[in-house]
């Protein structure tokens, strides 16, 4: 959809597993020599990789069928077929495996930290050779096994960006440009609404040995959750951050009721999203009245949710974007303390996960994607 590759639906097979041999020892002076034929070789595995320097599922859009080599059929003389060779499909950090028909999740590298793989199907086991079936009564075996079918199957593969904190609002708010203020990003900016139409991310500089990713996805509307505007197509990918960041324009009319709202069509979306902390930045502040809105909007969140920040910017005339740094520093950190403390199935994402993906063979620098860079 639009340029940007977060979904990708694929089949893939598993090898078959090669035929036994019926063979028989022929060798001169040395009649009724028995049976000498080979087992097939193993058919190949479909296994599924990481790899860092992928960022969309752009690769896996225009081919939809993957499969695994086929095992040898093995020979006379107790040789071997060749085991087939093994299907490995790369995928992005943040990729998630389900079965198509199904829905259900058979893998998550939500968590992947390195170049890990996972082994979806296994290859057929070859057939044995008529050498296995020679007895005392039957001494010269006329069968072998044939190899075993590898497996089919056909799924869905979805990708959620990994991010820090993710950037809500209406379109038109500011995230874009809070985006380029903060970070390396740059996202086009326009006067129209919907000028984000695909996520983009930005690191964050804290300091010298960490940082933090932050996503931009593009602008909900009210009734997204039933398909409206974008609809919730990009929501999935700010569903593993550790917070949000609301974006809110108050030169708008609607500003009052603009958190409320937004707030409802992440909760339609999952119950999840509205448990993660959040920090509400009330944007343009520059423009005339739109400061007395931001103050009246500050009490109203105050008073319904203590726990909230809520900080009045203005992100073109630069205004609170020091003290709206320092608190998105402050939650994201606060995030990682507790997800630190609670073991490492909890693991957030931070500088750990930015340096991991940064490491690129020179092999991959010609493969390198970014949200976005797809033709």
């Amino acid at each position: 959809m639009i340029g940007f590759a977060d979904e990708a639906t694929i089949e893939v097979r598993s090898g078959n597993g090669g035929n036994g041999c019926v063979a028989f020892r022929r060798e001169k002076y040395i009649p009724h020599g028995g049976p000498n034929g080979g087992d097939g070789g193993k058919g190949g595995d479909v296994i599924f990789t990481v790899k860092r320097n992928m960022r969309t599922l752009a690769k896996l859009r225009h081919r939809h069928f993957f499969k695994a080599k086929n095992g040898g059929d093995g020979q006379g003389w107790n040789r071997f077929g060749a085991d087939g060779e093994d299907c490995v499909i790369p995928v992005p950090p943040g990729t998630t495996i389900r079965d198509a028909e199904t829905g259900e999740i058979i893998y998550d590298f939500s968590t992947a930290s390195g170049d890990e793989s996972f082994t979806f199907l296994t290859g057929g086991n070859g057939g044995w050779g008529n050498v296995h079936f020679k007895t005392s009564t039957n001494q010269a075996p006329r069968h072998a096994n044939p190899g075993q079918p590898g497996e089919t199957r056909k799924l869905m593969l979805e990708l959620s960006i990994m991010a820090d904190a993710g950037l809500v609002g209406f379109p038109n708010a500011g995230k874009s440009s809070l985006l380029t203020f903060f970070t390396n990003a740059r996202p086009k900016i326009a006067p129209y609404p919907f000028t984000t139409i695909i996520p983009n991310l930005g690191v964050l500089r804290v300091d010298d040995d960490s940082d933090i990713i932050i996503a931009d996805i593009p602008g909900i509307i009210e009734g997204a959750s039933e398909g409206l505007g974008l609809g919730d197509t990009f929501l999935k990918h700010i569903t593993r951050t550790s917070c949000l960041i609301f974006m809110i324009d108050c030169s708008d009319e609607n500003y009052l009721t603009a958190y409320s709202t937004l707030c409802s069509e992440l909760e339609k979306y999952s119950d999840e999203l509205m448990e993660k902390p959040r920090l509400v930045l009330c944007n343009k502040i520059d423009l005339e009245g739109a400061y007395e809105h931001a103050v009246e909007l500050a009490e109203k969140i105050r008073a319904e949710e203590p726990e909230t920040s809520v900080i009045p910017v203005s992100v073109m005339a630069g205004r609170g974007m020091k003290e709206a740094r320092q608190e998105i520093m402050k939650l994201v950190n606060s995030q990682e303390s507790k997800t630190e403390n609670q073991g490492a199935e909890a693991k957030s994402f931070g500088s750990d996960f930015l340096a991991s993906r940064a490491i690129m063979d020179e092999d991959d620098m010609e493969d390198i994607q970014y949200p976005g860079s797809e033709s």
